[in-house]
């Protein structure tokens, strides 16, 4: 799926249709039925009638005139049903929530609903009966939550972005595990009329995208502000950042080093701060009187439906029935103090955190849901309480099959600023980079992938793993007559999407990687699906070929056919 602005640009060209793109996403979503990504799955008799209002609408009159969207299954969207991953809880509202209405009155189309841990009461992705959401890129590791859905079906090219929910964490977690996106705009900034509680007086709506341009798009639409200027003066970490856990924990810990040396590079100044502010805030989430909220929304249906309800969910909220409601007020007060505090300390500065300190596989997270639920949540409770308006976004990977993602804050009078502090950020990363000699991107779609036999030709010229992605609706996939069996793409009227690995190559090491490469393919230039041209794999015209397997979508797809992808 294509980012907002690409999607846009090939309707208006006429490559596309909004009913050619509706058509992929059912495909789409039927392929990856494993992930446990939906709860109400895309259908046509659900979206045809979208589709018939766009006929007679201008392109140009809706910002985002035929673009899909997923929401999460705890926001309303009028005739599909609302569950909060709680079939006995579940019903069909006649009305869209806010934040949907206001996104299909620009011309987007809500597609499905989106799994979620039950009551958005976790930040794993394994509690909802509609089964475990699987990591977009490690199936056997967590999705994180509890947007769990809505992360995935972004980090799997389903939509160009999806609606979350964010109370301690659920729109950033999801989003760095997964290699995408997250934007939680401050509390109130966005209506929450629609809105399954959790804790409603600091849940936030939330939006799952692959680009910050998507994220600053939605925002525009929901709730939009004048466009801040300039850059932050100098970035903030907390000092003493101790938390770093799971199989993978060296790894983040130096992933999150790696992206403080590039920007210490580019000349940002990084300056340590101490800041118990953000622990003190994170603990009253859960053992202070907030969890009290909890209760108060949902402890009448639990109390009625105790079998209906997961266990860990039932006992995180069941914990909120006794509090006391001084001790509601004296926490109120000593976070005013707190929110002052850091909004001093963080005055024309970013605070710059990971997202996650580390991340567990589904047996581990079954087997302690607690302390792993926990744990994932280090460095995001604090958010919301202290009324911090964060972005979550991807700052390379641990390893070849974990993303890794820092998070941006700013105090929430500040909130316009962190759209365009990302900007910069990105900006920045991408400058780094090219000045300093480390590589080009190079896109492989076949035996050079992760897992595949040539891979070992890139890895072994210093090539590092960027991402997954996907080409232009513009190409079709073909075995070719080669031994042993080599995929060729080519460039087609009639073509679709096609999924491809891309990688950065030393600069240094062109030369030898160009001299492996053999007929009948050849290195050209590869459009991808949010617009960016990169040299990759191509087939030579006239290579002998053996069979289309475009419809796979991807060469690691038709690989695997026959075979388990989740177990």
């Amino acid at each position: 799926m294509m980012t907002v602005d690409a999607l846009r640009r090939a309707y208006r060209s006429g490559r596309r249709t909004p009913a050619d793109v509706i058509d992929e996403l059912i495909r789409a979503a039927e392929a990856h039925a494993a992930w446990n990504v939906w709860i109400t799955p895309p259908s046509w008799a659900r979206l045809e009638p979208y589709l018939k209002a766009l006929r007679e609408e201008e392109m140009d009159e809706k910002p985002l005139w035929g673009i899909p969207f997923a929401v999460k299954d705890n926001i309303d969207v009028a005739g599909m049903p609302t569950t909060a991953a709680c079939p006995v809880f579940a019903y069909t509202p006649a009305r869209h929530a806010a934040v949907v209405e206001r996104l299909v009155q620009a011309g987007a189309i809500p597609v499905g609903k989106t799994n979620l841990d039950q009551f958005a009461t976790g930040l794993i992705g394994t509690r909802s009966p509609y089964g475990e959401v699987a990591n977009a890129h490690n199936p056997e590791w967590v999705s994180g939550g509890s947007s769990s859905g809505s992360a995935v079906a972004v980090a799997l090219g389903m939509v160009p972005f999806a609606l979350g929910t964010d109370t301690a964490g659920s729109g950033r977690v999801p989003a760095a595990l997964n290699g995408v996106i997250g934007y939680k705009p401050r509390v109130g900034g966005w209506p929450n009329d629609g809105v399954v509680p959790a804790c409603r007086s600091i849940d936030c709506v939330s939006v799952f995208t692959r680009s910050v341009a998507d994220a600053a798009a939605v925002q525009a639409v929901i709730a939009p502000a004048p466009a801040a200027q300039g850059a932050p003066d100098r970035v903030v970490v907390p000092s003493g950042m101790a938390t770093w856990f799971g199989p993978k924990a060296d790894g983040f810990r130096r992933a999150f080093a790696r992206a403080l040396a590039r920007l210490e590079e580019a000349g940002v100044p990084v300056v340590e701060e101490s800041l118990p502010e953000l622990d003190e805030a994170s603990a009253m989430l859960y053992e202070g009187p907030w969890i009290a909220e909890r209760w108060a929304s949902l402890g009448a249906f639990v109390e009625a439906h105790p079998g209906d309800v997961l266990p860990v969910t039932r006992a995180i909220l069941e914990s909120g029935r006794d509090r006391l409601a001084s001790d509601l007020f004296r926490a109120q007060h000593r976070l005013l103090d707190l929110r002052r505090s850091v909004e001093e300390k963080l005055r024309g500065a970013v605070l710059v955190m990971p997202t996650v300190g580390g991340t567990w596989t589904r047996d581990e997270a079954r087997s302690e849901p607690f302390a792993t639920n926990r744990a994932l949540g280090a460095y995001t409770h604090h958010a919301n309480l202290l009324h911090l308006a964060g972005l979550s976004l991807p700052c390379g990977n641990v390893d070849d099959h974990t993303p890794f993602g820092v998070t941006l804050y700013v105090p929430q009078e500040r909130e316009a600023e962190l759209l365009a502090a990302a900007r910069w950020w990105v900006d920045l990363a991408e400058d780094v980079i090219a000045q300093s000699g480390e590589g080009e991107l190079v896109a492989v779609c076949g035996l050079h992938m992760r897992g595949m036999p040539f891979n070992h030709e890139l890895v072994d010229l210093g090539a590092e793993f960027v991402g997954v992605s996907r080409t232009a609706p513009e190409y079709r996939l073909y075995l070719l007559d080669t031994e042993p069996v080599k995929p060729g793409l080519v460039r087609a009227v009639d073509g679709a999407e096609v999924e491809l690995e891309l990688w950065r190559l030393p600069r240094r090491a062109w030369p030898a990687f160009v001299q492996k490469v053999r007929h009948p393919l050849a290195l050209g230039k590869i459009l991808l699906a949010d617009g960016r041209e990169v040299t990759g794999f191509v087939c030579e015209a006239g290579a002998p070929r053996r069979e289309d397997i475009t419809a796979y979508g991807g060469y690691r797809a038709w690989w695997e056919r026959g075979r388990a992808v989740i177990s």
